[in-house]
Order: structure tokens, then C-alpha cells, then sequence
């Protein structure tokens, strides 16, 4: 997989999956030129959101950004996307992240071992249910983790017209990282990254994995490999909006940071020490030191803020030709039209 050439960056808006929001927000995504729609799974479920998005919309793709995939079983989390990817004409794209071990066994009860493996495996079980659909043909599935061998035509899903949908990984670790590589019809950045981690780390495993797929002639690899980029933005309208969105969001680099996760992110950057300080604070519940200490070196490493359109000028220079899309991550709090408005502005630029 070579990197992507520079061509004008595909624009994904992520707004929020809560119910009483989303139609709207998917409905101006829309209206203001938008490639693609992505929900996250936080609180409520972002097939179901998505679904009622698609009776409001007609030509943006709607994508989940990122499912947890570990939290379902291939056959489950299958018949969701399909049921998307029907009401939808097509459109739906499947965003799978694999959260971390005590999420999986102590929110989701469900068993945490091999992530990675168990995700590679995943991918393909999910295609084998959906060509079993697609093509009629007798579904056989046996892996390590998975075995799915039965499907009667009376639990069997119509064809979608469209073909199957697209599968994106999400990953931060150099193993996940592979596995989009090997399996995945694209890779989902973590908002937490660098371009230089991005650069160094990500994309060269991206690309020897992409690779071998290519020449073992993968069906998945006849679709270009996406990459998308999520970029955690400050702006506001007014310097007082600015300064709200920037403080919030160093509160969050601070929680990032503060995450082993996320440490091989900073070890890059040889700031293996910001994260133990930080994360020594976040276990005895000292929240409100720990943005104080990003300062505006790591800030501006993870971040980009200003104006709309000078946000907008340094993810154009710093994405294109890096990834094949981005998505603007804000704090929670800020004006979700900001995000809308940095995209416009980036697609001006070319």
C-alpha cells in the first residue's frame, strides 16, 4: 500500500450518537457537503442512531466511528451492519474498535484474550456471514475464536445491491495496527496521535500488511485502503469560545496522556515521563492538576487550534497527502457548526 497520493482530503463528521441530536446533525452534515457521517458508541447504540439517520438523509455515508467490535459476537454484530447497510441503499461503512480488557469483561461480560488475533479473525467471520447473505451460498465458518456454521433462509437477510460494506480498524498499538493492515478495508486513527507517531509507526505497518494482502490477491483489496485521519481541534468564533475549547481540550490530551494505552504515543515523542506523572494523578482522583501539565509543546503536538481558518490551513498541511480523510474531534462542550465550519474551510483549500 503506497501512502495516498494528494489528493482533496474526504470529510467525515462525527457527531454525537445521542438520540435527540443526531438526526439534525446528520441532516446539516449533509446539507453542508459532508462525505461521511460518523457516530461513536459511547451511551446509546450507533447502528440504531444511524438507521433512524438514513430515512433523513439520502447520499452521505454513515458510518460507525468506532463500534466495539469485542463487545459482540461476529453473527451480532453482522446482522446490525446489515440491517444498516440495507435501510441505508448501501451506504453504511463499519468503523470496529476492540476497547480495552476491563470495558470488555466488566461492562460487556464478554472474554478478553488476543485482541489483535481474535479481531483478525473477527473481520473475516463478519465477511463469511455476509457473503453467506450476499451470494446465498452455505455459510462455513470455523476459526480459534469463532465458529458460525448455520444459516437457515428464514434467518438469512436479503441481498444489498451495493455489496458488502466496508470495514474500517481502529488501533493505537503496533499489533492492531497490522491487523487493519492485513484484514481491514481502511485504518481509523486514534484522536490521540502525532504526525510524526503517525508517520513512524502507523503507516509503514499499514503498508507491509496491505501488502502481503495484495499479493495473496485478498477480495478486499479490489476497493483502495482508506485512512482516516481524527484530529483534535480548539477553535471558537470569538477569543472567549477559543479559550474555553482550548482549556477542555487539554483536560482531555491530560486524560489521553494519563491512559497506558496511549503511552506508545508519547514514548514517540520521549515523553514516557508526562505519562507517569499523569497517570500517578489520575489514580488518586487529582483531575484538575493534570491539564497543567500540558504545556503548549505537547498541546500543539496532539491539538490544532486558532481560528476556523487557520485550523483549517494547518490540518490541510499537515493531513494531505498523509491520509485519505479526516474528521475534526472537538470537547464535548463546543459548538458541534465549529467542526462543520473546519471541514468546509479544508475542502476550500483543496
Amino acid at each position: 500500500m503506497d501512502r495516498p497520493p494528494a489528493a482533496a482530503l474526504r470529510l467525515d463528521a462525527t457527531v454525537s450518537g445521542h438520540p435527540a441530536g443526531v438526526l439534525d446533525a446528520a441532516e446539516q452534515a449533509e446539507r453542508r457537503g459532508m462525505d461521511r457521517v460518523m457516530v461513536p458508541e459511547t451511551a446509546y447504540d450507533p447502528f440504531l442512531q444511524l438507521a433512524r439517520a438514513a430515512d433523513r438523509t439520502s447520499r452521505v455515508e454513515l458510518a460507525t466511528g468506532v463500534a466495539v467490535a469485542l463487545a459482540r459476537t461476529p453473527m451480532t454484530l453482522a446482522y446490525q451492519a446489515w440491517g444498516l447497510h440495507a435501510a441505508s441503499g448501501g451506504r453504511a461503512v463499519i468503523g470496529l474498535g476492540s476497547q480495552v480488557k476491563p470495558h470488555i469483561e466488566k461492562r460487556f461480560g464478554m472474554p478478553w484474550d488476543r485482541p489483535a488475533a481474535r479481531m483478525h479473525e473477527y473481520v473475516h467471520a463478519v465477511r463469511a456471514i455476509w457473503h453467506s447473505w450476499q451470494s446465498g451460498e452455505r455459510l462455513r465458518f470455523r476459526g480459534d475464536f469463532y465458529t458460525h456454521t448455520v444459516m437457515t433462509p428464514v434467518f438469512s437477510p436479503d441481498p444489498v445491491p451495493a455489496g458488502l460494506p466496508r470495514i474500517l480498524l481502529a488501533g493505537v498499538g503496533p499489533r492492531m495496527v497490522r491487523t487493519a493492515g492485513a484484514v481491514a478495508d481502511g485504518f481509523i486513527g486514534h484522536p490521540f496521535g502525532s504526525v510524526g507517531h503517525l508517520t513512524a509507526q502507523v503507516l509503514p505497518l499499514l503498508a507491509e500488511e496491505r501488502a502481503r494482502a495484495e499479493a495473496g490477491q485478498a477480495a478486499w483489496t479490489a476497493r483502495p485502503f482508506e485512512i482516516v485521519g481524527q484530529v483534535l481541534t480548539a477553535t471558537g468564533r470569538t477569543e472567549e469560545e477559543l479559550r474555553a475549547n482550548r482549556a477542555a481540550l487539554r483536560e482531555r490530551l491530560a486524560f489521553y496522556a494519563s491512559t497506558p494505552a496511549y503511552l506508545p504515543v508519547l514514548a514517540h515523542h520521549g515523553w514516557e515521563g508526562l505519562h507517569e506523572e499523569l497517570h500517578r494523578l489520575s489514580l488518586r482522583g487529582r483531575w484538575a492538576e493534570m491539564a497543567a501539565l500540558i504545556d503548549d509543546e505537547v498541546f500543539d503536538t496532539f491539538a490544532v487550534s486558532g481560528g476556523v481558518e487557520e485550523v483549517a490551513r494547518t490540518i490541510h498541511g499537515r493531513f494531505r497527502g498523509l491520509v485519505t480523510r479526516v474528521s475534526v474531534s472537538q470537547p464535548d462542550d463546543a459548538a458541534p457548526a465549529l467542526a462543520l465550519d473546519v471541514l468546509e474551510a479544508v475542502r476550500a483549500l483543496g
